[in-house]
């Protein structure tokens, strides 16, 4: 069965406020810049010459030489000496508030409702684990290659033979994202996820 295109009207039936305004856009912002946050590791580190493996011994003399007073090989100025002001490891991640997370992921799957890239369907399954006929399903419903599936459950034949196909992701409708509802030309959603989706945003 080919997938229909969810209108605002439609989606309003679904129990779902659609955005049409500019309202949550700072929401989405702040959102995706703390999810992307969040996935740092913040593991850089660098040695200040406190910490340089290197001997606190005078290199030389301090007059008579000619050369430049030196005080340790550490120095900064040296080379393999230590760095001044270099990263160290820390903690990048950004908290969140949940209703505007809820808000921002209300915003993000209205901008694509609104833009006509949501379509419904009432299952996304194969038969056989085989990845002509995931992409043979795909083509029954679009056009474009970079598509997101959204269901409440997949078996595992259509796990399997969508694994393989790179632009498209499944995902369940309790732990799609909003840079996954922004990231794909066109998703694809079952009616039983959407329901889910709207208890979600409730």
């Amino acid at each position: 069965m080919s997938a229909t295109v969810l209108t605002i009207a439609a989606a309003k039936e679904a129990k779902i406020d659609v955005i049409e305004n500019g309202r949550g856009t700072q929401a989405v912002h702040d959102v995706v810049v703390a999810m992307r946050a969040n996935r740092r590791s913040g593991s850089a580190n660098t040695k200040t010459k406190a910490e340089v493996a290197y001997s606190g011994r005078k290199p030389w003399r301090q007059k008579g030489t000619g050369r430049a007073r030196a005080g340790y090989t550490s120095s900064p100025v040296w080379a393999g000496g230590g760095v001044v002001f270099g990263p160290k490891p820390r903690d990048y991640s950004k908290k969140v508030p949940k209703n505007v997370k809820r808000l921002a992921l209300l915003k993000a799957l209205s901008s694509r409702i609104v833009a006509g890239d949501v379509l419904v369907t009432e299952e996304i399954k194969v038969t056989a684990a085989k990845t002509k006929d995931f992409v043979t399903f795909l083509r029954s419903q679009t056009d474009v290659d970079r598509v997101l599936c959204i269901s409440t459950s997949f078996d595992e034949a259509t796990y399997r033979a969508a694994r393989n196909i790179q632009p498209v992701l499944l995902n369940t409708a309790a732990e799609v994202n909003i840079e996954q509802l922004l990231g794909f030309q066109k998703i694809i959603v079952t009616s039983e996820a959407l329901a889910e989706l709207a208890e979600r945003l409730a």
